[in-house]
């Protein structure tokens, strides 16, 4: 998996995981290591300031139990910082479940592995927005 390209140098292979979410795509390669988590170089406290991305990019390590087991190194650009801790946990989770194929089960069931397909709805013609109507005037 190491090309030119990649960010990513060395001998050992990595194990790529997309993960997408709203508008934001993660790529997650994923090796055998000591526990090292980068996140467009910089470490997820860093990346994600606010708790609750911070523990939704980093759950499914967690419930495996093999936050320090591997080395993990995330591509993510597009969105926003919530939507790309949304698509960090799927990617994560995709990884982990090719890293170890016995885990897939158990990450399927408690939901890492479902795409949340929610997206922003598209504006439509004759209209200020999605559902927003122009101002209706009567006289």
């Amino acid at each position: 998996m190491s090309s030119t390209g990649s960010p990513l140098m060395g001998k050992q292979t990595w194990i790529l995981g997309t993960g997408r979410r709203k508008e934001s795509v993660a790529r997650v390669f994923l090796r055998a290591g000591s526990g090292k988590f980068k996140i467009n170089g910089r470490t997820a406290e860093e990346y994600f300031p606010n708790v609750a991305w911070k523990h939704n990019a980093t759950e499914p390590l967690k419930f495996t139990s093999l936050h320090d087991q591997v080395d993990v190194v995330i591509t993510a650009k597009g969105g926003g910082v919530g939507g790309q801790a949304g698509a960090v946990r799927m990617g994560l989770a995709r990884a982990i479940s090719v890293f170890n194929a016995e885990l897939r089960p158990a990450l399927r069931k408690n939901g890492f592995l479902t795409r949340d397909s929610r997206m922003k709805e598209r504006k439509k013609y004759g209209q200020k927005g999605a559902r927003k109507r122009f101002q209706f005037t009567k006289r």
